[in-house]
C-alpha cells in the first residue's frame, strides 16, 4: 500500500506541478486571503476530484470537452466576479471574518475547473492499474495538497511585498485580469486548440 502511495504522489505530482494553470490561480487567491482558507478550501476541493478519480477511472478522460470547457470557464468567471465585488480595502477584522468565504472562493476556483486534466487521469490510471483506490486517492491528495501550499505559500509571500508598493484597486485589476487570461487558456486547452 505505502508504494502504491508513494507512487502516485509521485507520478500525480510530477504530472501537476509543470505549467499547471491551477498553481497560478492558486497563487493568485492567495495574493488576495489568507493562506489558510486557501490551503483548507483547495484541499477539500483536491479530496473530492481526486474521490472521482479514482472512482470512475480512466473514463474520467473520456468527458466531452465541450462540457468540461464550459464548466471551466464559468468556474473562472465567477472566481473573477467575486474578486471584483470584493471592497478594495478592509479592516482587519473584516479579514478575519472572511475565512470561510476565501475557503469556498478557492473550493470552486479549483473544483469547478480542469475536470480530466492531466493530474486527474493520471490519478485514474493509478487507480485502475494498481486496484488500491484508497492508496491511490491519499497519494493523489497529497500530491495535489502540496502543489496547493507550495502555491498558496508563494502567494501569501508576495502578499506584503505587493501591499506596500501597489494600490489596492491594481491588485484587483491584476487578480481579476490573470484569472480571466488563466481562463481563457484552460478553455482552449481542454478544447484542443492550444497543446497542454
Amino acid at each position: 500500500m505505502i508504494s502504491v502511495l508513494l507512487a502516485t504522489y509521485g507520478a500525480v505530482f510530477v504530472a501537476e506541478i509543470v505549467g499547471d494553470k491551477l498553481l497560478y490561480t492558486t497563487g493568485v487567491l492567495a495574493t488576495r486571503y489568507r493562506t489558510l482558507p486557501i490551503v483548507f478550501g483547495v484541499l477539500a476541493a483536491f479530496m473530492a476530484k481526486m474521490a472521482v478519480a479514482v472512482m470512475v477511472g480512466s473514463a474520467i478522460g473520456k468527458l466531452p470537452p465541450l462540457l468540461v470547457a464550459g464548466l471551466t470557464g464559468a468556474s473562472f468567471i465567477g472566481i473573477a466576479i467575486t474578486l471584483w465585488r470584493k471592497p478594495v480595502e478592509r479592516s482587519q477584522d473584516e479579514i478575519d471574518r472572511r475565512y470561510a468565504r476565501a475557503a469556498m472562493v478557492s473550493f470552486a476556483a479549483i473544483f469547478f475547473s480542469e475536470w480530466g486534466d492531466v493530474g486527474q487521469i493520471t490519478a485514474a490510471t493509478m487507480a485502475a492499474r494498481f486496484h488500491s483506490p484508497l492508496a491511490v486517492w491519499i497519494g493523489a491528495v497529497a500530491a495535489m495538497a502540496t502543489k496547493g501550499a507550495l502555491a498558496a505559500s508563494i502567494g501569501a509571500g508576495v502578499r506584503p511585498w505587493i501591499l506596500a508598493r501597489v494600490s489596492p484597486r491594481m491588485v484587483r485589476w491584476a487578480g481579476v485580469s490573470a484569472l480571466l487570461v488563466l481562463g481563457v487558456l484552460s478553455v482552449l486547452e481542454t478544447l484542443k486548440v492550444m497543446p497542454d
